[in-house]
């Protein structure tokens, strides 16, 4: 258990981690255009179901809470090595760092504000419904909290970081968001796969 438990808050961490840092390039899926990081945040929710699953709600907001902790020191140091002082002969690798690394203050606030609200709204959300359920039926849960809680996410990072930037706001949003969907849609095998020794009793006992 405890090798799952670590698997599952490395994965989560890492996934949040990588996602502020590559969140900047806008992709183009099919008609679809999203920013660079939407499938590690969709990992980072399907983690956050796990976690609330197998281990309670507490432990689920401590994880959340933990998340924001190294999500905001990794974009501290980012920064802080932005502004040190290059070596000379090393100028070149400034510039390299600053396009690939280089963080705008406006994404680091636009994903600090959505990882807040949608992480905050995704624990809540799981557990309401599993209440809701009486603990039956996972997918119900995992895949409420997750869509809802994507909305959220969706709409609050790309309304902050792109607007004035990108030529159809309301149309990238909805890109996103239906990429989210799908990803929502498809992580349910894998949570059922990492929850399948939780009864129902348990999920129960640790909703409280």
């Amino acid at each position: 258990m405890e090798k799952k438990r670590m698997l599952i808050y490395t994965l989560f961490t890492t996934s949040l981690v990588i996602a502020n840092v590559v969140t900047g390039k806008i992709l183009q899926i099919g008609p679809f255009t999203v920013p660079g990081a939407v499938l590690l945040y969709a990992i980072t929710f399907l983690c956050t179901d796990l976690v609330s699953e197998l281990y309670g709600k507490k432990e689920s907001q401590k994880l959340v809470i933990a998340g924001f902790i190294c999500s905001l020191f990794a974009t501290t140091m980012i920064l802080l090595t932005q502004h040190l002082p290059s070596a000379l002969f090393a100028m070149d690798k400034q510039e390299a760092y600053v396009t690939l690394l280089g963080t705008n203050f406006k994404f680091v606030f636009a994903s600090m504000a959505a990882y807040a609200v949608s992480q905050t709204w995704d624990v809540w959300m799981f557990h309401k419904m599993g209440k809701l359920t009486g603990g039956k039926h996972k997918w119900i849960r995992n895949n409420v909290s997750t869509m809802t809680s994507q909305l959220f996410d969706t709409a609050i990072f790309i309304t902050i970081a792109f607007a004035g930037q990108v030529p159809n706001l309301l149309w990238m949003i909805v890109s996103q968001y239906i990429i989210k969907l799908i990803i929502a849609a498809l992580d349910t095998p894998f949570f059922y796969l990492f929850t399948k020794n939780v009864t129902q009793k348990e999920f129960i006992k640790g909703t409280k």
